[in-house]
């Protein structure tokens, strides 16, 4: 018992840099999303369209990453997968154009959903062993890592530094990393006989209302990320270097937030933190909307990390106690949650482009208000699982 109890805390090291290493893959690609419209003369439309195609490549992709599970084993699949998602990072820079560039957005996409799956299955099972919840500090890794990364995306913006060689020399380190940091995983295997998961499966009505609430935070996240280097270049007339800084600031916001999430949750419980969180965020994009400086601007996206930080975590956990299948549960809200990815950078630029940045923050800010309200739908169920997944574990 001892030996095993020493596999599953060093399992949870090597989780947690796993979710770090995925982290900095998309804290790099962010903090140089200006550069990508600039090289290309792509208008607000145009970037919408290209940044809604990660999305659509993960949907598509996600449900493959059980069967490679199922059939490479959980160890190997997030290895491979990983170093997928990390060497993908150098191809958007190189796109000639609109076009090219969206295909290599949707490989990066798709590789990205399949590494977040293998990863958060691994997340789960560490959890399972230890006995106590570690889903929001290993979320908060994974902000960590986005932090990290964009710090030195902000230093090789302000430096001029050309994207191609940005990406480029971080997809090779990142997928250095990602060799030894995966040594330590639990090789989870089916058992003899077992099925294949299907390839879709649609979410049962409990996880419904449960990925809404994800479905709000994945929103204001993506719109963020994605479009707040552009916003305080666009609208508040910053600098390439501050416009960077600001996702730094989200960035960080978010890793701090998830990292206190679980004490906080133990504290508060799910329902209140959710509330109190949205209640932030929308302070937050108020603030942005009222931004004409990046002194607002930026504090403004901060709040909306901190708000918006546990959300997910907790939407997965609350999904884990509905109904008598929690993997189909969990499937189903991060179902949701991705198709909040997909449809964020679309509405997002085509409101941009029919307006102005601001009236889509506008959206953004409502859809973190509905997150005091619908935070309910995370209250503690005390209905057990009727059945769990049988796996054994290989070393």
């Amino acid at each position: 018992m001892g030996e095993q109890m020493k596999d599953v805390r060093r399992a949870r090291v090597s989780v947690a840099l796993v979710f770090a290493v995925h982290g900095a893959v998309t804290g790099t690609f962010a903090t140089r999303i200006p550069w990508l419209q600039d090289h290309l003369s792509l208008s607000p439309g145009q970037l919408g369209l290209a940044l809604v195609c990660p999305a659509v490549g993960a949907s598509l992709a996600m449900p493959l990453a059980g069967r490679i599970v199922h059939r490479y084993g959980a160890r190997a699949a997030v290895q491979g997968l990983l170093t997928l998602w990390c060497l993908s990072l150098a191809l958007p820079a190189l796109a000639p154009n609109l076009a090219v560039l969206g295909l290599a957005l949707f490989g990066y996409g798709a590789t990205a959903g399949m590494a977040d799956v293998a990863m958060n299955a691994q997340g789960v099972e560490v959890e399972e062993r230890l006995g106590t919840s570690i889903m929001s500090g290993l979320h908060g890794m994974w902000s960590v890592g986005g932090l990290v990364a964009s710090a030195f995306g902000v230093l090789a913006a302000h430096a001029g530094v050309d994207a191609r060689v940005h990406f480029g020399v971080a997809a090779l380190v990142l997928t250095a990393l990602a060799q030894p940091v995966c040594r330590g995983l639990l090789d989870v295997r089916p058992v003899a006989g077992e099925q294949a998961p299907p390839r879709f499966a649609l979410p049962p009505r409990a996880a419904l209302v449960i990925g809404l609430v994800g479905f709000c935070a994945v929103f204001a996240e993506g719109a963020s990320m994605d479009w707040s280097g552009v916003y305080l270049r666009d609208i508040t007339g910053s600098s390439a270097s501050t416009a960077a800084a600001c996702y730094t600031a989200f960035a960080a916001t978010m890793a701090a937030a998830r990292l206190c999430g679980d004490l906080v949750v133990r504290r508060l419980g799910p329902v209140r933190t959710v509330r109190i969180g949205g209640a932030v965020a929308t302070a937050g994009g108020l603030l942005v909307i009222a931004a004409d400086t990046p002194y607002l601007a930026i504090p403004g996206f901060a709040l909306i990390g901190i708000g918006i930080a546990t959300v997910v975590p907790l939407a997965f956990a609350a999904a884990g106690r509905a109904g008598t299948n929690p993997s189909q549960s969990i499937a189903g809200v991060a179902t949701i949650t991705y198709t909040s990815g997909l449809i964020a950078p679309a509405v997002i630029g085509g409101i941009a482009q029919a307006s102005s940045l601001t009236v889509s923050f506008a959206l953004v800010t409502a859809l973190t208000a509905a997150l005091v309200p619908s935070a309910i739908a995370l209250r503690h169920r005390t209905t057990a699982p009727a059945t769990t997944p049988t796996l054994e574990r290989t070393r």
